[in-house]
C-alpha cells in the first residue's frame, strides 16, 4: 500500500471514530469535506519518514502523529479560506467548505479537526506514555502562539510583518512540528530533525508566493493572485520571481543537507527533492538555478 493510501486509511478510520447517528449530521460532512480528498499529504509523509529514520518502534504513535498534524493543517485551510480571511470559495480542486456548508458550520469544522488531532494522538499513547507530552508540546507549538501557524496568520492582521517571520509561522512552524514530532514518535530527539521541517518548510511558503503569481486557479485547486489582493508578505514581491525561484532553491538545498546520516536519509532526500518538482516544475522555468536542489540532493545521497 502506497504512504497516500495508508494515510488516507488512518484518516478515514480517525473520523469514523469520531462520528455518530445521533450527532450532527452536516459537522460530519463538512470535516470529511474538509480532509478529503487531500493534497500531497506532504506533513504526515515528513512524520512517517523520520520516524522510520528513527527506528518507528511505535508505529501507532507516529501514525497517530501524522494524521493529527494533517488534520490541523486541513483545519488551517479551512479557517484561511473564511470570508474574514481570504474568502475563498476553491480549495484542492473543490468548493471551500465555507461555501459549501455555511461560514458558521466552517469555523465548527475547524475547531473539531484541532480537538480531534489532540485526541487522535492521547489515544494512540498507551505503549509510550512518556513520549506522549513532548508530542503534545511540539504541536501545540507549531499552532499556536506566538510562533505557530495561528500567529502566522495574526501577521496578515497587523499593519506590517518581517517576510521571514511571517513564512516562519505561516508554514514553516507546522512542517517543523510535523519532523519533530516523527522523532519524538520513535524515542529520537526533536532538535535533530526540527531543521528538515524549517527550511521546508519556509521552502514551502516561497513556493506557494511563487504559484500564487504564475499558477491559474485550475492548476493550484485554489484562487490565485490572493497575495496581491490581501496585500500580504510574499517573496515573489520582495525579491521578484528570479529571486524568489533561486531562494526557494537555496531553501531546498539547505533542508536536504540538514537529513542526519540514518536509517532511510536516502528516501527522504528523494520525497524532498520529488516535492521541491511537483511544486515548481522545471518546465515552467529557463534559469538553470532550478536545477540546484535536485543536484545538491544527488550530491548528499
Amino acid at each position: 500500500m502506497s504512504p497516500l493510501k495508508h494515510l488516507d486509511r488512518a484518516l478515514e478510520h480517525a473520523l469514523k471514530s469520531h462520528e455518530s447517528l445521533k450527532g450532527p449530521a452536516l459537522l460530519s460532512k463538512a470535516i470529511r469535506h474538509a480532509v478529503f480528498p487531500g493534497g500531497a499529504r506532504i506533513r504526515p509523509q515528513l512524520t512517517l519518514a523520520v520516524a522510520h529514520a528513527c527506528g518507528n518502534d511505535d508505529p501507532q504513535l507516529s501514525m497517530a502523529s501524522a494524521i493529527a498534524i494533517e488534520m490541523i493543517h486541513c483545519a488551517s485551510l479551512v479557517h484561511d479560506d473564511l470570508p474574514c480571511f481570504d474568502n475563498a470559495d476553491m480549495r484542492r480542486g473543490q468548493t471551500s467548505v465555507h461555501k459549501e456548508f455555511g461560514e458558521r458550520l466552517a469555523v465548527l469544522t475547524g475547531d473539531a479537526l484541532i480537538v480531534m488531532a489532540y485526541e487522535t494522538i492521547a489515544s494512540a499513547s498507551r505503549r509510550s506514555a512518556q513520549r506522549l507530552a513532548p508530542i503534545i508540546r511540539t504541536v501545540s507549538q507549531g499552532v499556536g502562539a506566538p510562533f505557530g501557524i495561528i500567529a502566522g496568520q495574526a501577521w496578515e492582521c497587523e499593519s506590517q510583518a518581517a517576510l521571514s517571520d511571517y513564512q516562519r509561522a505561516k508554514t514553516g512552524a507546522l512542517f517543523a512540528a510535523a519532523t519533530a514530532a516523527g522523532a519524538q514518535a520513535a524515542g529520537s530527539d526533536a532538535e535533530t530533525w526540527k531543521g528538515l521541517g524549517e527550511w521546508l518548510g519556509e521552502a514551502y511558503q516561497v513556493a506557494d508566493d511563487i504559484r500564487d503569481v504564475l499558477g491559474d486557479s485550475q492548476f493550484l485547486g485554489k484562487p490565485s493572485g490572493q497575495d496581491e489582493e490581501h496585500q500580504r508578505p510574499s517573496s515573489a514581491k520582495e525579491l521578484g520571481l528570479n529571486g524568489a525561484v533561486e531562494h526557494f532553491d537555496l531553501l531546498v538545498g539547505k533542508a536536504i543537507a540538514s537529513i542526519p546520516n540514518c536509517q532511510g536519509d536516502g528516501n527522504l532526500k528523494k520525497l524532498v527533492a520529488f516535492e521541491a518538482e511537483r511544486l515548481l516544475p522545471s518546465s515552467w522555468f529557463e534559469r538553470g538555478e532550478r536545477q540546484l536542489a535536485i543536484a545538491t540532493q544527488r550530491q548528499a545521497a
